[in-house]
């Protein structure tokens, strides 16, 4: 019964990859698209700033795109999660938020609360991958809490 949850866990995740690969295909062509309709649009060769906005989010995108799948190929491979690009890809995502963050529509107590909030995740963050990667640890089946050895 086992053996038949884990080939159906194999095939689960052969379809997110297959899928991912997809979707990263049609982003990457979408972000080139962007990119060179602003850049021949209003002001040739010269980005504005929503555009300069709109390309480094879509550049953002493609990359969580790429380490999630990543994440997915390692645990394909290995059977073991590595939490160290998970909290990784978690990262790049609230950068991406801080990046494409717009404070017209809110208030500005509005606006420092979730500058507030943001800053809290992002030291929690990064706090996490360094302890993670001080200590090396993955987590996986049959693999309790595997810590690497110096």
């Amino acid at each position: 019964m086992i053996e038949t949850v884990n080939k159906f866990e194999k095939l689960i995740y052969a379809s997110l990859m297959i899928m991912l690969i997809a979707v990263l295909i049609a982003s990457v062509i979408f972000l080139g698209w962007t990119l060179v309709v602003s850049l021949i649009d209003s002001t040739p060769w010269q980005l504005e700033t929503h555009e300069m906005i709109q390309v480094l989010g879509g550049f953002l995108l493609v990359l969580i795109g790429v380490e999630l799948l990543d994440t997915i190929k390692a645990y394909f491979l290995e059977n073991a999660i590595h939490v160290e690009i998970v909290v990784l890809l978690a990262i790049i995502a609230i950068a991406r938020k801080v990046i494409l963050l717009d404070p017209t529509g809110m208030s500005g107590f509005d606006y420092g609360f979730e500058l507030i909030g943001i800053g809290i995740i992002v030291v929690g963050l990064s706090a996490g991958y360094y302890l993670i990667k001080k200590a090396g640890i993955k987590i996986g089946p049959g693999l309790q809490a595997e810590e690497k050895h110096e």
